[in-house]
C-alpha cells in the first residue's frame, strides 16, 4: 500500500505518463473466486504525450475524467472524453486511452476483480455484454471524487479491514454512477463548466458567501441560471451546498477546536448563536452543542 513517491516498483499496467499521481495498492494476486477484491487505484494528470493502447488488461478497470479533454476508442468504437466522462473495460477489451495536448486530462482510476464484478459493471450500465463495455457522461462528479477520495485515504492505510473497506467503497461507488449517470450523453455539455467554476469558488470562498444571490452575484450568473445549474448537477441547490460547506467548517471548530457555539457563530458571520445553531441542525440534525458529547 503506498502513494506516490514511494520507493515500491510500479507494475506495468501503471502509466508513466504522468506529471503528478497519487496511487495505492493491495493485492495485485487476489483471488478471482470471492465477490469483490480491490486491486489498486489513483488519480492521475496527464503528460501531453499521454496514450494507453492495450488489446487485453487483467483486471475490471473504471475511470473517471475530471480535468481536461481526450479520446476512447473501446473495441473499434471512438468517444470524447471530457470532465464528468466515466467508462470501463476489462478482460478482452481492447482499449485506447489519450489525452488532448492542448487540455491535459486528470483522472480517477479503479481496478479490481471477483464473481460480482461483472454484475456491478451491467447494473451500472458500464458493460451490456461479455465484452462489450462503454463510456458515458455524470452529474455530480464531485459526489464521485469524494469517493475516489475515500478509497485513496483508505487504500494507503494499513489493517486487515482495509481491503473490506475499499470494497464497500467500490460498491458504493457504483451505486452513485447509477444515479449520477445522463444517459445517451458522453460529453458533458458546456453548462457543466459553469457549474464547477461555481462549485470550486464556493469551496474556496463560502466563509464569506451569505446567500444564493451572493454567490450569483461573484460568480456573473443570474440567480435563475444558478438555481438552474445546480438543480441539474446537483443533489441540491446552491444555497444548501453553500450552507453545506460553512456548517462542515463548523463541525471541525466545534471538535477539533473545541471553540463554543457563539465564538463559531460568530466566526462564521451569523447574526446569532441562534440562527447558526438552527442551521447547524438543518445539516446535521443536531444541535451544535451536543457535538462534543456524541462518541
Amino acid at each position: 500500500m503506498s502513494e506516490s513517491g514511494s520507493p515500491i516498483e510500479l507494475p506495468g499496467f501503471v502509466s508513466r505518463q504522468v506529471t503528478e499521481a497519487r496511487r495505492f495498492f493491495l493485492n495485485l494476486n487476489a483471488s478471482r473466486n470471492l465477490p469483490l477484491e480491490v486491486i489498486c487505484g489513483g488519480v492521475e494528470k496527464m503528460q501531453p504525450e499521454y496514450v494507453i493502447d492495450r488489446q487485453d488488461f487483467p483486471y475490471y478497470a473504471i475511470e473517471l475524467v475530471t480535468e481536461g479533454e481526450g479520446t476512447l476508442i473501446l473495441d473499434g468504437l471512438e468517444y470524447p472524453l471530457t470532465a464528468g466522462s466515466v467508462f470501463a473495460y476489462g478482460p478482452g477489451a481492447s482499449h485506447i486511452i489519450r489525452s488532448h495536448p492542448g487540455n491535459l486530462m486528470r483522472k480517477y482510476y479503479l481496478d479490481f476483480v471477483g464473481t460480482c464484478g461483472n454484475k456491478l459493471l451491467q447494473e451500472s450500465k458500464l458493460k451490456s455484454g461479455p465484452k462489450k463495455y462503454t463510456a458515458f457522461a455524470v452529474g455530480g462528479v464531485h459526489e464521485l471524487i469524494e469517493l475516489f477520495e475515500l478509497l485513496l485515504r483508505n487504500g494507503v492505510g494499513s489493517g486487515p479491514v482495509v481491503p473490506a473497506i475499499c470494497a464497500s467503497l467500490t460498491r458504493l461507488l457504483f451505486l452513485k454512477i447509477q444515479q449520477l449517470s445522463l444517459p445517451q450523453r458522453i460529453a458533458m455539455p458546456k453548462s457543466y463548466a459553469t457549474f464547477e467554476r461555481i462549485r470550486r469558488y464556493i469551496d474556496e470562498e463560502f466563509l464569506q458567501l451569505r446567500s444564493a444571490r451572493d454567490i450569483a452575484l461573484h460568480c456573473e450568473v443570474s440567480p435563475v441560471h444558478l438555481s438552474r445549474l445546480f438543480g441539474r448537477f446537483s443533489d441540491c441547490g446552491a444555497y444548501q451546498y453553500l450552507l453545506r460547506q460553512k456548517m462542515n467548517y463548523a463541525a471541525g471548530l466545534l471538535v477539533e477546536e473545541g471553540l463554543m457555539v457563539k465564538e463559531v457563530a460568530l466566526r462564521l458571520g451569523f447574526a446569532d448563536p441562534f440562527r447558526f445553531s438552527r442551521c447547524f441542525k438543518r445539516v446535521y440534525g443536531i444541535s451544535p452543542n451536543r457535538v462534543n458529547y456524541i462518541d
